[in-house]
């Protein structure tokens, strides 16, 4: 069971990640609605929490970064490299999660991991039953197959968020509105 966290307007990772600094005009934008920074930062700190059970946070930071390096969006993959390079985690397993090769992974539990995201991130209609069962079949667990697939939703949310932002903040910097 995770414990209830804080929220720090300063340590929004949405925010970091958008580059967006606190007092500016899209910083401001996005904060009108406060429940909604609260609730996008709430959720990241609850699917990468260290005391989450049944997904390793090495794991869960390896969808992550795979996930971000199907949809192209390197920016945020750096902010899960990083992560994980903070954590004693295997150095080939990132590289594989950061080449988008898990085909190189033995069959277990993290290459049905990221098959799963691969399928939900490229092929939504193709995350059925079959795809399903890899996950039990790799000693993941029913509760943990939950998580797993709230966490691919979260990071598919987050990279849409950072790049909408991002494309704000490029656009007022065009029209001298920053």
């Amino acid at each position: 069971m995770t414990t209830p966290m804080e929220y720090d307007i300063d340590d929004d990772v949405i925010d970091k990640l958008a580059g967006l600094p606190a007092g500016s005009h899209l910083h401001a934008l996005r904060h009108q609605r406060e429940k909604v920074a609260v609730a996008s930062q709430g959720s990241y700190d609850s699917l990468f929490d260290p005391a989450l059970e049944g997904i390793g946070l090495d794991e869960r930071l390896l969808v992550a970064l795979y996930a971000c390096r199907l949809a192209g969006a390197q920016d945020v993959a750096a902010h899960y490299r990083a992560r994980l390079y903070a954590l004693p985690a295997d150095a080939a397993q990132i590289a594989v999660a950061a080449d988008g090769a898990p085909e190189r992974l033995p069959e277990g539990r993290l290459r049905a991991m990221l098959a799963f995201a691969r399928a939900l991130t490229e092929r939504p209609i193709e995350g059925n039953e079959a795809v399903l069962h890899t996950l039990p079949a790799a000693g993941i667990s029913t509760p943990a197959v939950v998580a797993l697939a709230q966490l691919i939703a979260f990071v598919s949310y987050q990279l849409r968020v950072v790049a909408g932002l991002k494309a704000m903040k490029s656009a007022s910097n065009q029209a001298g509105t920053a």
